[in-house]
């Protein structure tokens, strides 16, 4: 933290002198803030006005991870964003990086992500080598390239997905349909299903949709649920994940690369901004040029 102390004395001196605030808050600030410095320098940070939003966001998930409580991760993004609104009206850096992440309500409920590595890890996990596992690849990597929750999965059908335009068409809660791009590696995954798997697993009647049970049913999400939690386990991953940590790290990662918060809400079919937040805000562009330009696997 050393490069940032003269800035965090500034800031404290301001706190006491100006705001006239309590020894109690003063230290609480304090370690706060240290705390987040320490995390900037340990990601090689040297510039506060080189900080993005997204910095902030991943020190926020870190001490959720951690094992904060909701009020100690408030606490904290109320402190980040005192000292940038500080550091912004002293001329110290240009952009205020803590100006566009919403009220601290909105981290008491941090998604669990995962990192670009261990989803990696969990995308190969699937034996090739198998029917069902060509299958369960070819459904890791369809709810990660576009964030499809479970039960989306279950109910996407085959003539859902556009090959030509790279798309795909989910129908989400409420019955409410979005389009969402799908890269390369889901589409390849996908045909090398519908190819090579699926015939031998359909049963007539067909149930149109496109991912089918060993006996040609249509699967469920408690199905889903169990094969994302093998593969997981398979992969060597650490904690507990589930459908929804495919969902949220596809939203994370966007949002890491760039992408406009508007978009992502999009993709991901909530109705409220307010829901997508959890993400927090950045600005882009258009939505198929986001997906194609800023997605790990395009």
């Amino acid at each position: 933290m050393e490069p940032f102390a003269p800035l965090l004395k500034l800031f404290v001196d301001y706190l006491a002198v100006e705001c006239g605030s309590s020894e109690n808050t003063i230290a609480a600030y304090r370690r706060d803030l240290r705390s987040f410095l320490d995390h900037l320098q340990g990601h090689g940070v040297r510039d506060l006005g080189r900080v993005r939003s997204t910095d902030i966001v991943n020190f926020l998930m870190r001490e959720k991870r951690r094992g904060l409580s909701p009020a100690s991760i408030s606490r904290r993004l109320v402190a980040v964003r005192m000292f940038y609104r500080f550091l912004f009206a002293e001329g110290v850096v240009k952009t205020d990086a803590a100006a566009a992440l919403d009220s601290p309500r909105v981290w008491k409920n941090l998604p669990e992500v995962l990192s670009r590595t261990d989803i990696e890890r969990l995308l190969s996990a699937p034996d090739l080598s198998r029917p069902l596992g060509v299958r369960d690849a070819a459904i890791l990597e369809t709810m990660y390239a576009c964030g499809a929750r479970a039960q989306e999965i279950c109910d996407l059908e085959t003539s859902a997905v556009n090959f030509e335009f790279a798309y795909v068409r989910l129908i989400g809660k409420g019955e409410k349909e979005r389009i969402v791009p799908i890269g390369t590696p889901a589409r390849t995954r996908i045909r090398q299903y519908l190819d090579a798997v699926r015939p031998d697993l359909v049963r007539r009647p067909d149930p149109g949709v496109l991912f089918l049970s060993r006996t040609g049913r249509r699967l469920n999400r408690e199905r889903i649920w169990q094969i994302v939690r093998a593969l997981a386990k398979q992969a060597g991953l650490r904690q507990k994940v589930h459908p929804h940590t495919l969902r949220h790290s596809f939203a994370t990662h966007l949002l890491e690369g760039g992408a406009d918060l508007r978009f992502i809400q999009e993709m991901l079919g909530h109705a409220n901004i307010a829901t997508t937040q959890v993400y927090t805000h950045v600005d882009a562009a258009r939505l198929k040029t986001i997906h194609k330009k800023f997605h790990p696997r395009p």
